[in-house]
């Protein structure tokens, strides 16, 4: 039997012997992005990844997802381990080799994610000896906006080994400094709503304003009450963010005053109360300011994702296992980021702990989402070694607490 404290480091040396393989990876998947649910030259590539690792593999109906079960040489429970894959609708603006051409972007890191984790699946084949239990490695498309987290549950992820996981694990990239762990126990991320804002006026000559109800200034008056209302309705510590991310009106030409203008954007909160009260007050804010210019106002909030909600006795264990493997790269926040994601319908129904890595490659690193968003994938070895390490220390732990299953 190989001791704890061995199998750790013969696991992040491993993890640095595959690091060149898993860059060469995650920058073919970056510059082929693909956007939504139906994603097959990413998938094409997992399946690739993987062959060869005696694992038992499903593609997606709905969804070019890929689910594969690694199962130990002992009987024992079943963990969870997720990376999302697709990209966004952005025009790359970083000049490296890799660049993506095609109008799209990987500018939230799920290449690195995509690639971390079939390091992990490498890792876990080689120790299967060591595994007492299962993993489920669950490659899931539509992050961004389109549930795919949700349509993997809907089509069995969750019981692809036979049996609900004891823990689910994520682990996704940030500008944070590179190579550093960051989790808490509780509510990891915010909720997210999407806010729809219609303005009907009626149109006219841009010479004789007062001839007609010009949706445009009362747009441009609503965005800034938007900001007054979170600054000042809600206490500081009840973080709310409300982001208007598209405004439309008129047809092109200057002097063409619009009847009508659209607004839309996210409203991000971490407490469902939070949420309740801004669903009552917001259209009663944005009507009355449109009603008292003569327009006529009408708001949409569309439930997002809800929060992820890490589960605390999972959270602190990763926190100690990955401190033991990492030691001062890992920090506990104290507060959730104000970003959303699907992995929250993985964590209403399984205990989860969803941890970010800094992967920044210099000081000043644009944010996720933006065009200038690089990633240093040099952490991709730390990075599989710990999703690996997560979860041979929880089926342990499950197994040497009675949570033993045996295989179906």
């Amino acid at each position: 039997m190989v001791s704890s404290n061995a199998l750790e480091a013969q696991i992040i040396a491993s993890a640095e012997a595959l690091a060149p393989d898993l860059v060469e990876l995650r920058r073919s998947i970056h510059a082929e992005p693909e956007l939504g649910l139906h994603l097959p030259a990413t998938q094409r590539r997992v399946l690739e990844a993987l062959s060869g690792l005696d694992l038992e593999i499903s593609e997606g109906r709905s969804l070019s997802s890929v689910t594969a079960v690694l199962r130990g040489e002992k009987p024992g429970p079943t963990v969870l381990l997720r990376a999302d894959m697709d990209a966004l609708p952005i025009t790359e603006a970083v000049e490296v080799p890799y660049r993506s051409t095609n109008g799209a972007m990987h500018a939230c890191g799920h290449d690195l994610h995509v690639a971390g984790l079939v390091g992990a699946a490498r890792l876990l084949a080689e120790h299967r000896s060591e595994l007492a239990g299962n993993v489920i490695l669950m490659f899931q498309p539509g992050e961004e906006g389109h549930g795919g987290a949700r349509l993997m549950i809907d089509e069995g992820v969750l019981d692809a080994a036979g049996g609900r996981p004891v823990a689910a694990y994520a682990i996704h990239v940030g500008n944070a400094p590179r190579g550093i762990f960051l989790t808490r126990p509780g509510t990891v991320t915010a909720s997210s709503t999407h806010l729809t804002i219609d303005l009907e006026g009626h149109g006219g000559h841009g010479s004789r304003p007062h001839e007609t109800l010009d949706p445009v200034p009362i747009a441009a008056e609503i965005v800034l009450a938007l900001q007054s209302y979170t600054a000042r309705r809600f206490d500081s510590f009840d973080p709310v963010v409300i982001s208007v991310t598209n405004l439309t009106a008129g047809t092109g030409a200057d002097n063409v005053i619009p009847g009508s203008a659209q607004l839309t954007g996210t409203v991000r909160t971490v407490d469902p109360n939070t949420l309740s009260r801004i669903e009552e007050e917001l259209p009663r804010l944005v009507e009355g300011i449109a009603a008292a210019h003569g327009l006529v106002a009408t708001v949409a909030l569309d439930t997002g994702y809800p929060s992820v909600v890490n589960d605390e006795a999972t959270a602190l264990r990763a926190l100690e296992t990955l401190r033991h493997a990492f030691g001062p790269r890992v920090v506990e926040v104290p507060r959730p980021t104000m970003g959303a994601e699907d992995f929250s319908y993985v964590s209403q129904q399984v205990p989860t702990a969803m941890i970010l890595l800094g992967a920044a490659p210099t000081d000043e690193a644009a944010p996720n989402h933006s065009p200038d968003a690089a990633f240093d994938d040099s952490v991709l070895g730390d990075q599989a070694a710990a999703l690996a390490l997560l979860a041979l220390d929880a089926l342990t732990v499950s197994s040497r607490d009675g949570s033993e299953t045996e295989h179906p």
